[in-house]
């Protein structure tokens, strides 16, 4: 019985074999073949495509995994490495202006910054035993940030020049003209008491006039960026742009006098 089994099925095979050949032989009847063989073919892929899908899911998933991770690591070391070299960029211009500078210098960091919007000041990681002193003035290589206003052991806190309750003598440096800066709590500063026939034009450099014993003269305050007349009309006023981003300072320099 095997062997009758074993027969008919070498039978079957060979003439599949022959069929096969002979489609190949004679094109009439290759195309008609082709067509027969297509269908089942492109079940046996479709099927063999799925199984392949089912097998690997699961390789895939955490390969998957693995490379967001990856991908989520070299964002963090790129963002930490442009951080870096930005605060190398800021440390090394303060570092330039202090060697460069006729003030005696000490840097600090700005480690705390006011919750209220009613006052601006800022406490930066230097105090007492650095040899600061309540008063002191606060800049930055671009410009005046403001004055010390309280000071411990090893920290000070800074009053930034954009509050009210702080004003600075001031000149304009292309025509000397006088006037007083002060905070306004925002964005801006207002140069007040300018007499009608102030020269005083837009984008001119407003800088201390070192009348005023606690700042030093020719610290650059701002650029002016429009003018105005009082209510009364006897006396004009400018609003100045700090030449410090004041909002955003992390660094800073205290002059010791």
């Amino acid at each position: 019985m095997l062997k009758v089994k074993k027969k008919n099925l070498i039978i079957v095979v060979s003439a599949c074999l022959f069929v096969l050949i002979l489609s190949f032989l004679i094109s009439s009847l290759r195309t008609p073949f082709q067509n027969l063989l297509k269908q089942p073919l492109n079940l046996l892929t479709l099927i063999q495509r799925e199984f392949n899908g089912m097998l690997f899911y699961h390789r895939n998933f955490i390969q998957n995994d693995r490379l967001k991770n990856e991908i989520d690591y070299l964002n963090n070391k790129l963002n930490a490495q442009q951080e870096l070299s930005l605060e190398n960029t800021r440390l090394k211009n303060l570092l330039s202006f202090k060697q460069n500078s006729t003030y005696k210098l000490i840097a600090a960091k700005v480690i705390a910054r006011s919750p209220d919007s009613w006052t601006s000041n800022v406490t930066i990681d230097k105090g007492r035993s650095n040899g600061l002193r309540r008063g002191m003035v606060v800049i930055t290589y671009l410009g005046l940030v403001g004055k010390i206003i309280e000071v411990q052991d090893f920290t000070s806190k800074v009053l930034l020049i954009s509050d009210p309750s702080l004003s600075v003598s001031a000149i304009v440096q292309r025509s000397r003209q006088e006037g007083l800066v002060c905070g306004t709590l925002g964005s801006h500063l207002i140069m007040k008491y300018l007499p009608e026939e102030a020269d005083i034009n837009i984008q001119d450099t407003v800088i201390t006039s070192g009348l005023n014993e606690v700042y030093p003269k020719g610290i650059i305050i701002g650029t002016v960026v429009d003018i105005g007349k009082e209510f009364s009309g006897l006396s004009r006023y400018a609003i100045i742009k700090p030449a410090v981003g004041l909002s955003n300072i992390e660094e800073v320099l205290i002059i010791i006098s």
